[in-house]
Parts: C-alpha cells; sequence; structure tokens
C-alpha cells in the first residue's frame, strides 16, 4: 500500500517483535545459570514456538490487507483487458510478508518431532530478510531524491539484520549476536514509520519537499537519531531486567552476576581455606 497505513503496519509488526526480543533476550541470559533444567528449556521452547505462531499469523495479516484493500490487486497479478501488470508495489509487499511467513512456519516446525536440522529457523529468517532488503531495493527506481533516499537508509538496517541472523546460524544464542539483530528490528519498525510520516503526512499535514537536499542531510541525520533511540531503549529494558533478576535471586538466597548464577562455597573448599590460615599463623 503506497500510503500511510501502508508503512505503519509493517513498522509496527517489526516494532512489536524488537520490543519483545529485548525483553526475552536478556532475560534468557541474566537466567543462563538456572535455566538449566529441562522445565526451563521447554518454557523458552515453548515461547519460539509462540513467536513463530505470531509471524506467520502477522504475515498472513500483512498479505491480506495488501491484497484486499479496495485499491488492492485482489490477486490479480496481470490485467489482460490492457496488458498491464496490476498494483506491483502491492505484490513486493506481499512477497515480503510471504517470506517472513515461511520464516514463522520453520519456527513451528524446528518444535515440532521432525528431528530439522538446527539453525534451520535462523537460515530461513535471514533469508526473509535478505528478501525485503532485495524487493526494497528495486522499489524506489524513478523516485524523488527524498523518496530514494529515505529507502536506501532502510537497506542498511535490513541487509545488517540479514548478516546478523547469518551468523546466527553458525553461532546460536549469542547475546551480542542477539541484541545487535533486536536494535536493527526496532529500527526498521520506527523507521518504517518515518517513512510514513515524511512521505504521506497523516492528518493533510505539510508535504516535504523531496528535491530538497537540506531535507535529505536531516533525514539521515534522523536516521542515526532512530538508532540511538533503540539503543537507549534497549539498554533500559537489559537493565530493568537485570535488577529484576536480582532482586527474585536475593529472595532465594542467591546472588547473580552477569547472567551466571555463582557457585556456592563448597565445605571442601572451605576446609582447605581454614588449614592454609593456619598455616600462615
Amino acid at each position: 500500500m503506497a500510503n500511510f497505513k501502508g508503512h505503519a503496519l509493517p513498522g509496527s509488526f517489526f516494532l512489536l517483535f524488537g520490543l519483545w526480543w529485548s525483553v526475552k533476550y536478556p532475560l534468557r541470559h541474566l537466567n543462563n545459570g538456572n535455566t538449566k533444567s529441562c522445565r526451563s528449556n521447554l518454557f523458552y521452547q515453548r515461547l519460539d514456538l509462540i513467536e513463530g505462531v505470531v509471524k506467520a499469523v502477522f504475515s498472513l495479516i500483512g498479505i491480506l490487507a495488501e491484497q484486499f484493500v479496495p485499491d488492492g490487486p485482489h490477486m490479480r497479478l496481470l490485467d489482460h483487458e490492457s496488458q498491464s501488470w496490476v498494483k506491483l508495489m502491492n505484490w513486493q509487499h506481499s512477497t515480503m510478508y510471504l517470506f517472513y511467513g515461511l520464516s514463522g512456519v520453520a519456527d513451528i516446525l524446528t518444535y515440532c518431532p521432525l528431528k530439522l536440522p538446527v539453525g534451520l529457523d535462523r537460515l530461513m529468517l535471514s533469508v526473509a530478510v535478505f528478501v525485503e532488503g532485495f524487493l526494497f531495493y528495486y522499489h524506489v527506481h524513478d523516485r524523488p531524491p527524498l523518496d530514494v533516499h529515505i529507502h536506501s537508509l532502510l537497506l542498511f538496517t535490513v541487509f545488517g539484520a540479514a548478516l546478523s541472523v547469518a551468523v546466527e546460524i553458525f553461532k546460536r544464542d549469542n547475546i551480542i549476536l542477539e541484541l545487535f539483530r533486536t536494535s536493527l528490528t526496532i529500527l526498521q519498525g520506527t523507521w518504517f514509520w518515518q517513512i510514513g510520516f515524511v512521505l504521506f503526512p497523516p492528518g493533510g499535514g505539510p508535504e516535504w519537499d523531496q528535491r530538497d537536499h537540506d531535507n535529505v542531510m536531516f533525514i539521515t541525520m534522523c536516521y542515526c537519531w532512530h538508532y540511538v533511540a533503540a539503543i537507549i531503549l534497549m539498554a533500559n529494558n537489559y537493565f530493568l531486567i537485570y535488577w529484576c533478576v536480582k532482586l527474585k535471586a536475593r529472595k532465594n538466597g542467591d546472588e547473580i552476576e552477569i547472567g551466571l548464577l555463582k557457585k556456592p562455597t563448597t565445605d571442601k573448599t572451605s576446609k582447605i581455606a581454614l588449614l592454609n590460615g593456619s598455616d600462615e599463623e
């Protein structure tokens, strides 16, 4: 959809997933010392399964919205009367949602008793993000400079996320890679909203001069501000979760440090320390 809603919809999807990951990954990392039991592992597997279902549902909603809006293609790719393509922009958006839907299906099948290869879910997510960037690269040709530039900035985010997820195939459950992907997902979500506000101002707001170079410079700076905001949001969530986990550990009589549970001092270690102290005396 070449309008404000067409950019707000995917922006909301990416933003929701980014915010969810900014909570899930720090929580799993900081509880790493306490999540070795089968019950804890099953809990996080169920969360990943639910996440896959939500991803598939969101993708289906996106496809239906792109195809069946009043001015949509309604599943028609070619108009035989005029021998012309029908709403190719909507079809490109639908293709993007299709690959994210396949990624959601891969997440679901990963936790089914099919013995799928480990990392298949990350592979399909990386492919989905790459296809998104591939489609957007050819999405803005012959457009005004500001339109081209604001979409081109999105490509840095998309291809960066695709590369990060590809590395996760081989380095699974790496908190640094997961947080990097999360930050780019939040940035992608907020930037879709920014594109909507710039190209299709809601409420009849003043339109941007898309050929003014000053606007291009401001949008570039604004993109950096969006990423700073994403990092601050993630840092805030990380430390909030850290303190919550730490308070819970204190109530249980444990101590937590950088996501690892401190091992209690054994009786044997205590005896050795006492003997060493007596020898020194």
